[in-house]
């Protein structure tokens, strides 16, 4: 993270380099990027933009003198390839992991100081002198992330790897790694090919959305009261309705389909069906 910058519009972004090499958060990666995989994220977290999708976005990239040696397709042959840099832009870069990592290792004072933070620039309607805060900053994070996986799902945009590290509290699409799009309707579909279990195949990208609130509401137990909590764990609960109805909202609008009708959610799994078969 190399700073803010406030638009003439009063837009705020964080500017960020992905690629400038290692950081003091760094594991034991180079903290380079290659020019392939930096095309790719410029190229898609603008396409995503453009299709109406929560997303990072792309400023500039500049191919760099370094040499990366990398092994493409995870089979042993490492090859040096040209490196480049992707000045990137989010309203946000914190994470579910950004909290979870500090209740973890119970810095619950910190937890609170950023949690407040985090509220307060980036959740404007929750007040801060709210005793519920934390409980609707909860809420609002788990309606947007269902949401957000919807859209991603109505693209055929499978990220790839779907861990707490990688899903934005802003619910905003974050981190391109080994991301792909769908050619032909295939629940299977993984595009990482590093995901020998495929834990993070597009069928799946509704329940590990699930998994990671669930972290998410483990690491703020810490600072709710035994009624929140119960709250907080009604609203986890609702998840799955929430993303169930906004899946269907999103592909009856690709079909035209108008009103209700009880056939509606037939018709969307027949014809995704029919899909996988042609």
């Amino acid at each position: 993270l190399i700073g803010v910058y406030t638009n003439r519009h009063g837009d705020r972004w964080e500017l960020q380099l992905k690629g400038s090499g290692k950081t003091p958060y760094s594991r034991n990666g180079d903290g380079r990027a290659v020019l392939r995989s930096s095309v790719r994220e410029f190229l898609c977290s603008e396409a995503m933009h453009y299709l109406g999708i929560p997303t990072s976005r792309a400023a500039s990239l500049v191919v760099s003198d370094d040499d990366v040696w990398r092994d493409q397709f995870y089979n042993g042959n490492i090859k040096k390839e040209r490196g480049a840099i992707v000045l990137r832009l989010a309203k946000s870069w914190f994470r579910i992991g950004s909290l979870e990592i500090l209740a973890h290792s119970g810095e619950l004072d910190l937890l609170r100081r950023l949690l407040d933070f985090i509220i307060q620039e980036h959740f404007p309607s929750i007040a801060m002198n709210d005793s519920n805060r934390y409980l609707e900053f909860f809420t609002t994070v788990v309606s947007e992330t269902a949401n957000l996986i919807s859209l991603w799902m109505s693209v055929g945009f499978a990220h790839g790897v779907c861990n707490t590290d990688n899903f934005s509290l802003l619910s905003i699409t974050i981190d391109y790694g080994p991301f792909g799009f769908m050619d032909s309707y295939d629940p299977n579909f993984v595009p990482n090919t590093s995901d020998d279990e495929r834990r993070y195949k597009i069928g799946n990208q509704a329940s590990v959305g699930l998994f990671n609130l669930s972290k998410l509401l483990q690491a703020l137990k810490p600072l709710l009261d035994p009624r929140q909590k119960q709250l907080a764990s009604q609203i986890l609960e609702g998840y799955g309705e929430h993303y169930y109805s906004r899946f269907t909202e999103l592909f009856k609008t690709k079909l035209g389909l108008l009103g209700e009708n009880e056939n509606d959610n037939y018709l969307i799994a027949f014809l995704l069906k029919v899909s996988l078969l042609c």
